[in-house]
C-alpha cells in the first residue's frame, strides 16, 4: 500500500514536471512572436490602448519589448525573474482588455464583438496564474 503511493506520488510528480516544462516552451514561443508582432504590426495593438493613456505608439513598442525579454528569460537561469516581469507586465496591460470590453471602435479594429472581449479578458487571470507557476 504504501509502496503503491509513493509510486503514484512519484508518477504525479514526474508529469507535473514534464508539464510545467511544456508550458514554460510554449509561453516562452507565445510571447516572444506576440512581442514581435508589437513591432511588425502595431497598428492591432494600438487599437487597445486607453485613450487616458499618452505615448500610445511607445507604450506598445515597450511592451512587445517587454514581451520578446521575458519570453527568452524563461529560457535562461532568470526563469523565476521573468515570469514576475510577465506578472507585472500582463498587469500592466489589463486596462487594454478593459478598454476593448468598452469600446466598439477597438472591438471593430480586432474583428471582434463585445462578447469575445469579454470572455477574452478572464485569460489574463490564466496566463497570471501560469507566470506565477513559474516564479516559484
Amino acid at each position: 500500500m504504501i509502496k503503491s503511493l509513493q509510486v503514484q506520488a512519484f508518477f504525479i510528480c514526474y508529469t507535473m514536471t514534464i508539464v510545467k516544462r511544456i508550458s514554460i516552451y510554449i509561453m516562452c514561443f507565445f510571447y516572444i512572436i506576440i512581442g514581435v508582432d508589437h513591432f511588425i504590426n502595431p497598428d492591432y495593438y494600438l487599437s487597445i490602448v486607453p485613450p487616458y493613456f499618452n505615448f500610445h505608439y511607445e507604450l506598445v513598442l515597450i511592451s512587445g519589448f517587454f514581451e520578446i525579454l521575458f519570453g527568452f528569460g524563461l529560457l535562461t537561469k532568470y526563469r523565476k525573474q521573468s515570469a514576475i516581469g510577465l506578472i507585472f507586465l500582463l498587469i500592466a496591460v489589463f486596462p487594454a482588455n478593459l478598454f476593448l470590453i468598452q469600446s466598439e471602435e477597438a472591438q471593430i479594429a480586432l474583428n471582434i464583438d463585445t462578447n469575445t472581449a469579454i470572455i477574452r479578458a478572464p485569460f489574463q487571470i490564466l496566463f497570471l496564474a501560469i507566470a506565477y507557476w513559474h516564479s516559484k
